[in-house]
């Protein structure tokens, strides 16, 4: 049956049509398309969009689920992909990036996903064909989209698990198959495997394609494979190098090969000049529209976009142009228009074709130039008893210590072995590799997968990322069974190990072993196509020395037959198991250290080019005692029928103590603190427990156990922090700290479990069932399923002992709100890596908000960030919003979070912090848009008055009500003593940064505590010695609003207006996401249209009466100190005296809240109902307001206090303020305003534009 086989328009062929590609690219630069999902963000789809009628009655959420979108929205798919191609695209991606059963299982939409790609790939080709007809001198081509999924393969999501995976290499093969199927019956006339941030995924996908292809059902189509940079460190998120990603998967042949996504053109330059030189195929490069912002928004024009690709065009570097996230079909069109005149890139010749290119996390190249290449033979059950007890005990930390080892005695590729009868050999490979790739420091290096059992050689190949080799095949089950095998190997991109084994069996003489290896090289290469650079003999190391005379040649018959391999078989290599030529000496280590040094000396001289030995286990061959060195030389060559005598003869006598035990490792001798600290940045379990302990007892440095985790843990856990927000350590290597820290907390778990009983009983209590620190509920945020860094922060919490509710990912809000409650929760943490979670976290905290919690709430992942935590989630939280920078530093929060001590200082500095970052970021928007007035007005807070929860509170008294002569001692309790020390400029450090934590400041604390001891005996002077006085009025007066307004009536028949309070409204247009109002003081009282009563405040209040005469006469006496104290003094009093009158007016005079019972922490943190805006300050910035105030309440006369010219009041201490009772009022800035509403309030107030601007000059949003 001819291969199936979809012919794109204007060909007649498919062949011809892969023909033409080829041949355009080597003459031009061809384009690709821009980035579907954020066309489709801008569709801003509904929930009913995404579902359609088909999908309207669907068990799960469907938004967000992209590739839907074909089947629900497929006329808008087919606009961004014409749209794409009349911008001057050569391709166009098939909006099927999460097309596998294994993404599509978070929406519950396996069952259609075959259908999905197929009718994606049909929009797509429509589209192409269409286009053809307006351009046809330029076909155009479909490229099938083929993502990474939300899984991966290299990488555990548990950290508690390192060797579980939650994918299986054949579960993405088989869901890859299925997604290439759909494409291919769609008519996609190129494959692009693209997105890559784990190269095991892409190279199930790739072991996909490469089957079907070869099962002859389709016919092939070219293959594009693009990875993903994730940051300055030049790796994928599972940890390799850029080279080591092309060496992995060039096996496949790619057309082209390249990057995408994660970075912009800037950031992605060097990686794709490296990249460049490395690859003989094409290169592909579509970056992001530069670096997304704070708030995930990619911000890059086209015009400059363009520009920086242009230089990957100029300087030669690319082949097929394009664009990742945030690019539009204007940034394809300025890229095409920039670049389309440039010459293509002219690949450099294959690397592969001369040299012996392998990979782990990084490359390793070999060629007959290089230096002898050393295998680590100790990772085997079969040829190290320790490695063996090891596995077979499932004590696999100590047998990746091994591994380590290897690698830092100088191995360069790590053997594996798991023959052992009383062994599952695929399940000990399986779990042993995917442990490795959670240690960096042994992944780095490519891993030798060595079996006689074909399927836990196959086991081991879906493990690894890397370009492996395979240990090894041969011909001894005959020709079919080689060439089986040989295909699958290929298909898995390993290099492979040939045995001089036949069907006749092991290969002893040269002439043999010449034979059989040149028969496989013939069948390699001619048959299965294989790269003889991959091809490496073992033509089979024998013992010698046995006592068996026949044995005695086998050094001198191994060397021939590699001279004649290497000569005769152009770009093979020779390996071997060099241990075991002196097996018959185990246990005489001495003389099997010289014995292989001698061995590989004359070998490598042959051509031998690797071997697998113990590195770490080697003497240099002239370091060998002479009398040992001849001994060995003569027995290799089989030049002394003596030998094998005089070798044992030399190991009794020089052996016992040949070998002295290593020296200890350099940083057990630190103190405890670096031990632990290198422990945890290493990832070291081994001595964790003791070091734990031995800090333990430290009882003068650590009185508690739980000291020990605040200081050393916590410390090493901080290095983790920095050295992983650097980019010095990568993910994997976080994951084995935080695993480190588990260990060491679990030892020190009972003992603070005995500590805890041990103060019940102290204290004669019982004992409750909360043993925990606190309760955080977690989860990844609805829409995305990545989970690894919540899953870090899970364990570190754990380790502290707080309980974590790990809901998973894909978390509706309305899920973590529930378990929240139910759960207890004191403190909530949301997670997200895509962009899109940033919307979905502003939705949780709204919901949040409207739910009526107070929970604080964690943000982390890696698009989030502190500008846009403060910008755009925290304003919407009346709670805590914090942003985590990482998992190590989500303890510290968590910690002061629920410290009540520690707990109102914390979140004050975090306020303060992030209302500066909002005020930056505010203040640094160039081009800030504003709502028109009109528009402002009808986007303002509406209250729905007629519900009764709405109805404004009616007060007790109406009038004024004037206080004279007050005693100032009534006020003390009221006063906020942290302003006072900012007028003298001491500022204490978190956590001492307020009163009275200040006292305890090691910079300031001392001074504070000498100022305010001072600051009393003057103030008990001040009220003794009545040296100044305080007096006040309180008004609550008839009122409603109109329109922006407050009008204010005479009484309560509200006939007669006594004054108007004129308001201003927010302008500066708020984030998109934001459902906020643009709020006006006006919008807290009734409308007069209501016909509902309502009702403002004010408060004028003084304590500096006699304060100016008394400041005079000490700068007369040349005592500036106590002048400033007593004015210093005597703005706490008038604070106090505000604080204490608006208290009486909500309790008695307004009688709202007749039973509050605040303390003064509550009072000044303002937990009240209500608030109490003063004229001139954000919500009114206005202070021509204040003649209004003061000519309702005749305040001068009633109190004595005065407006200056510039509406200062006088006395100094003195402050005034408008008092709002409905419990939706709030405080908020009114920030910048345009002319029009300048223009439009001068007009309301009877007065000039100029006069206006004079007054409100700092909020103008244009100059003057």
């Amino acid at each position: 049956m001819a291969p199936i086989s979809t012919i794109p328009a204007g060909f007649a062929s498919r062949r011809a049509a892969t023909e033409f590609i080829e041949s355009e690219l080597n003459k031009r630069i061809m384009f690709l398309d821009g980035a579907m999902g954020t066309q489709i963000q801008d569709l801003r789809l509904s929930e009913e969009d995404f579902r359609g009628e088909r999908f309207k009655d669907h068990k799960k959420d469907l938004k967000g689920n992209n590739d839907l979108l074909v089947l629900t929205q497929p006329k808008c798919i087919y606009e961004i992909h014409r749209n794409y191609l009349l911008a001057g695209a050569d391709f166009v991606e098939t909006n099927t990036f999460s097309g596998t059963t294994i993404a599509q299982a978070d929406y519950a939409a396996e069952a259609i996903v075959y259908e999905l790609n197929k009718v994606a790939a049909e929009i797509a080709r429509d589209a192409c064909r269409d286009v053809l007809k307006e351009t046809p001198d330029r076909p155009r081509f479909v490229c099938g989209a083929i993502g990474p999924t939300n899984r991966t393969c290299s990488i555990s999501p548990s950290v508690d698990n390192p060797s579980f995976r939650n994918v299986t290499f054949d579960e993405l093969v088989e869901a890859y198959t299925e997604q290439v199927r759909g494409l291919l019956d769609g008519g996609a006339d190129v494959l692009l495997v693209e997105t890559i941030f784990d190269t095991l995924n892409a190279k199930a996908a790739l072991f996909a394609i490469d089957t079907l292809f070869d099962e002859g059902i389709y016919e092939r189509v070219p293959l594009f494979v693009s990875g993903t940079i994730v940051d300055q460190s030049g790796r994928t998120l599972s940890g390799q190098t850029g080279e080591a990603f092309i060496t992995s998967v060039a096996h496949t042949e790619p057309l082209a090969i390249g990057l995408n996504c994660a970075l912009g053109a800037d950031q992605m330059r060097p990686f794709i000049q490296s990249m460049s030189s490395f690859t003989s195929s094409k290169v592909i490069c579509y970056p992001n529209a530069g670096l997304p912002n704070t708030f995930g928004e990619y911000d890059e024009s086209p015009e400059t976009m363009a520009a920086n690709v242009s230089g990957f065009a100029r300087e030669g570097l690319v082949n097929i142009l394009g664009g990742c996230c945030g690019t539009t079909p204007a940034h394809i069109k300025a890229i095409y228009e920039a670049c389309k005149d440039f010459e293509p890139r002219v690949p450099g010749p294959d690397v592969r074709k001369e040299k012996l290119v392998l990979s782990g996390l990084e490359p390793l190249i070999y060629d007959d130039s290089s230096n002898f290449l050393n295998i680590g033979e100790r990772c085997n059950v079969a040829g190290s008893r320790k490695f063996a007890r090891h596995i077979i005990n499932n004590e696999y930390e100590e047998a990746l210590a091994i591994a380590r080892a290897q690698v830092e005695n100088g191995g360069q590729v790590i053997d594996i072995n798991m023959d052992e009868g009383m062994l599952d050999g695929v399940a000990a490979m399986t779990k042993f590799l995917n442990l490795i790739s959670t240690e960096p420091d042994v992944a780095k290096v490519p891993i030798m997968v060595d079996s006689s059992n074909f399927a836990v050689v196959e086991a081991g190949l879906k493990c690894v990322q890397g370009k492996c080799i395979v240990n090894s095949i041969s011909l001894k089950e005959g020709e079919a069974d080689f060439l089986k095998k040989a295909r699958l190997i290929k298909r898995y991109g390993a290099a492979m190990v040939v045995m001089a084994f036949d069907e006749e069996g092991q290969a002893v003489d040269r002439h043999e072993k010449f034979r059989i290896c040149e028969r496989s090289y013939r069948l390699l290469v001619d048959k299965v196509g294989f790269n003889p650079n991959d091809i490496i003999f073992d033509p089979n190391i024998l013992t010698i020395c046995t006592g068996m005379e026949e044995h005695n040649n086998y050094g001198v018959e191994f060397i021939e037959a590699t001279h004649d391999i290497k000569t005769k078989l152009p770009g093979a290599k020779i390996s071997g198991g060099v241990s075991n030529l002196s097996f018959s000496f185990r246990g005489k280590e001495n003389v099997r250290q010289a014995m292989h040094s001698v061995f590989l000396y004359h070998a490598i001289k042959a051509g031998m080019d690797m071997g697998i030995v113990n590195p770490g286990f080697l003497t240099i061959y002239d370091e060998i005692p002479k009398d040992l060195l001849d001994i060995c030389e003569n027995a290799l060559w089989n030049r002394d029928p003596e030998s094998t005598d005089k070798l044992l003869e030399y190991a009794q006598t020089h052996g016992k103590d040949a070998v002295q035990k290593g020296e200890e490792e350099a940083w057990r001798s630190e103190s405890v603190t670096e031990r632990l600290k290198h422990a945890l940045v290493k990832g070291i379990t081994k001595y964790v427990v003791e070091d734990t302990e031995e800090a333990r007892l430290d009882k003068e440095r650590y009185p508690r156990p739980l000291n020990v985790i605040e200081g050393p843990l916590m410390s090493g856990m901080s290095v983790v922090g920095d050295l992983f927000g650097a980019g010095k350590m990568f993910l994997p290597q976080v994951i084995k700290s935080a695993r480190v820290m588990k260990k060491a907390v679990a030892h020190l778990i009972p003992f603070m479990d005995a500590e805890r009983l041990a103060n019940i009983e102290l204290m004669g209590a019982t004992e409750d069932d909360n043993i925990y620190n606190g309760t955080m509920v977690i989860a990844t945020v609805k829409g995305d399923v990545h989970d690894i860094g919540k899953n870090i922060v899970g364990v570190v919490l754990g380790c502290n002992n707080y309980r974590v509710v790990d809901l998973g990912v894909m978390t509706p809000c309305e899920k973590i709100i529930e378990a929240a409650i139910r759960e207890k929760a004191d403190v909530i943490g949301l997670s997200g890596l895509i962009t899109p979670s940033l919307d979905e976290m502003i939705h949780v905290a709204k919901e949040l908000e409207r739910a009526g919690m107070k929970i604080p709430l964690l943000i982390g992942g890696a698009t989030t960030s502190k500008t846009h935590t403060a910008v755009k989630i925290a304003p919407r939280y009346q709670a805590p919003a914090i942003h985590v920078l990482d998992a190590s530093r989500t303890v510290v929060v968590v910690s002061n979070l629920l410290d009540k001590e520690l707990r109102d200082d914390f979140i004050a500095e975090v306020s303060e912090e992030y209302e500066e970052v909002r005020d930056d970021h505010y203040d640094s928007l160039k081009d800030r848009k504003y709502l028109s007035l009109p528009e402002s007005r009808k986007k303002g807070l509406h209250i729905e008055w007629s519900l009764p929860e709405n109805l404004p509170p009616k007060p007790n008294t109406v009038g004024h009500k004037v206080y004279e002569d007050i005693d100032l001692n009534q006020l003390l309790p009221y006063i906020d003593w942290n302003p006072f020390f900012q007028v003298w400029q001491l500022r204490g450090k978190y956590p001492n940064r307020g009163y009275p934590k200040l006292f305890n400041d090691a910079t300031v604390g001392q001074e504070a505590r000498r100022l305010f001891d001072e600051a009393q005996v003057i103030l008990r002077d001040l009220i003794n010695k009545r040296k100044i006085r305080a007096s006040a009025i309180v008004s609550i007066l008839p009122a409603n609003s109109r329109g922006d307004d407050i009008v204010v009536y005479s009484d309560e028949s509200r006939t007669e207006e006594a004054g108007v309070y004129y308001g201003l409204r927010q302008q500066a247009e708020k984030d998109k996401e934001s459902s906020d109002a643009y709020l006006c003081l006006s919008d807290f009282i009734a409308p007069s249209a209501t016909g509902i009563p309502d009702y403002i405040g004010s408060i004028a209040a003084s304590a500096g009466f006699g304060v100016d005469e008394l400041a005079a006469k000490y700068e007369a006496d040349n005592d500036d100190y106590s002048a400033i104290m007593v004015k210093a003094l005597a703005d706490r009093l008038a604070e106090a005296l505000t604080e204490k009158l608006h208290q009486d007016m909500r309790r008695e005079m307004w009688g709202f809240a007749p039973d509050e019972s605040l303390d003064t922490q509550d009072l000044l943190s303002i937990k009240y109902q209500g608030i109490r805006p003063a004229p001139g300050y954000p919500s009114q910035p206005d202070h021509a307001e204040k003649t209004t105030m003061w000519k309702l309440g005749n305040i001068t006369e009633a109190t004595g206090i005065e407006l200056t010219d510039s509406l200062m009041m006088h006395p100094g201490a003195s402050v005034c303020a408008l008092v709002f009772a409905h419990p939706k009022s709030s405080y908020f800035a009114v920030g910048k305003v345009t002319n029009e509403q300048i223009v439009d309030y001068a007009a309301r107030k009877g007065t000039t534009v100029d006069a206006v601007e004079t007054w409100l000059r700092p909020i103008l949003s244009y100059d003057v």
